[in-house]
């Protein structure tokens, strides 16, 4: 939905009068205004029947990001898509208004520049008050190995957090040291994506005990994470519990895919595998020919 500055007012007032939308994406949207912000606030605070909201492509600075706050404390929303929004900062600390929120249960912040020190101590204290967040996407940001405040505030989710996506972060080994003390404890998460970080396969040495531990975790995505498949065949072997794992863009390669194969003969639990089409190519020496 694009909105021209001077209609947009308007346009969401009418929105709200009719009361039959359910999901408004006002994506792409930078000139609004003040009365169209104003407006679109009123509207989150009222509507009965609106349960997702997109405003991606926006930079959620200043009012914009105040106004949000504000209505977010009484919305009905369930879903909110706030991708590339600028929201590294200020803008974040502004939001903070979703710690008291209650009926959110989807929260989509990829591709914000979402940094390793005020924004995952931002992160973190969402997850110690917010229990009602079942889905917390942070793909595509920079929080590093700064995990402490995010696993610590994943700690306390005891009913709540059940899909936490993490996918390119800038994560190593070092930050699986924060996340091994905290997946033994984890009772409802559910899917963790750990995808296109630099884990390699020391960062799944130290996360693979406490993945053996954790009794909730179904689904893992470690897709591009620079590891081997023979780093994750015990852990395989060892789990009674796991549903899906993503090992796409890794090295998997012939004696990766042998681990594999005898881990799952031992394994009853995995219902699906992700791997390449095609493995990398193998070096063969012309004696392994000959045989």
């Amino acid at each position: 939905l694009f909105l021209l500055f001077q209609g947009a007012s308007s346009l969401l007032d009418m929105i709200l009068y009719y009361e039959s939308t359910t999901h408004l994406d006002i994506s792409d949207n930078g000139s609004m205004g003040t009365s169209g912000w104003r407006a679109l606030a009123h509207l989150i605070k009222q509507s009965v029947c609106l349960s997702r909201l997109d405003v991606c492509n926006v930079p959620m600075v200043d009012y914009p990001a105040l106004s949000l706050s504000k209505a977010l404390l009484t919305s009905r929303l369930t879903v909110l898509h706030l991708h590339n929004a600028q929201l590294s900062g200020m803008p974040l600390y502004t939001l903070g208004a979703l710690k008291a929120n209650r009926a959110l249960q989807e929260l989509h912040l990829t591709n914000n520049l979402l940094n390793s020190y005020q924004d995952a101590l931002q992160l973190g204290d969402l997850l110690r008050y917010n229990t009602t967040l079942k889905t917390l996407e942070l793909s595509n940001n920079a929080v590093a190995d700064s995990l402490e405040e995010l696993c610590d505030g994943l700690r306390r989710q005891t009913a709540g957090l059940r899909v936490l996506l993490l996918r390119n972060n800038h994560i190593t080994a070092e930050g699986m040291v924060h996340l091994a003390k905290t997946l033994p404890v984890l009772k409802v998460l559910q899917v963790l994506d750990l995808g296109e970080n630099f884990l390699g396969n020391e960062g799944i040495q130290v996360i693979r005990m406490p993945l053996m531990v954790n009794c909730s975790v179904l689904q893992l995505g470690l897709a591009q994470a620079s590891i081997t498949a023979v780093a994750l065949a015990e852990f395989l072997a060892e789990s009674h519990q796991i549903q899906r794992l993503d090992l796409r863009q890794n090295e998997v390669k012939v004696g990766g895919l042998m681990a594999l194969c005898l881990a799952l003969r031992i394994n009853c639990s995995l219902a699906s595998l992700d791997l390449d089409l095609a493995l990398p190519q193998e070096q063969v020496s012309p004696t392994q020919t000959a045989d």
